[in-house]
């Protein structure tokens, strides 16, 4: 008999948070300059209230349209290479809720582990979820607002220090 573990969904968002939240920890406590402090506070804001808002969003819109707001914050314009660096992300505005969505969607195609929704991370994203039967986006959709409440419950541990905007 097998038995649900609670932890299956906290401890992948849990991970998915902190790692995100790290990169930005440190090159904030390494900036010299006020305005750089600034710049990696606001970014780690920005993915505070994602996360914290992630619930409320694919409640209201689905995950459709949140796989498209991903794709909507890509703030590149065509052609442009993938920014790699922190200090370049911290600076460009909503990059810290691209983060936390794309961490999500990775957490979902994880969590639902079929091949139906495989590539859900990916810029397929939302051909994956298109083609998806009713039954399974319904199903994936219950599984994605009960992930989507762990981000928000994680979030405030997380980022307990990141206050602002909530």
């Amino acid at each position: 008999m097998n038995i649900f573990d609670p932890r299956t969904l906290s401890e992948p968002v849990y991970k998915a948070l902190s790692d995100l939240r790290r990169p930005y920890e440190e090159a904030w406590q390494k900036a010299t300059r006020e305005i750089d402090k600034k710049i990696y506070y606001n970014h780690l804001k920005e993915q505070k209230n994602q996360a914290i808002e992630l619930y409320t969003y694919i409640s209201t819109w689905g995950l459709m349209r949140c796989k498209a707001e991903e794709k909507y914050l890509d703030k590149r314009k065509l052609g442009e290479p993938e920014v790699t660096r922190v200090e370049d992300k911290a600076k460009i505005e909503q990059y810290g809720k691209r983060e936390v969505i794309q961490k999500y969607f990775s957490c979902l195609e994880n969590l639902a582990a079929s091949s139906d929704t495989k590539d859900l991370a990916t810029d397929r994203g939302l051909d994956v979820l298109k083609g998806l039967q009713a039954d399974e986006y319904l199903g994936l959709m219950g599984l994605g607002l009960e992930l989507a409440n762990e981000f928000s419950f994680w979030a405030n541990a997380v980022y307990h220090d990141i206050k602002g905007d909530q």
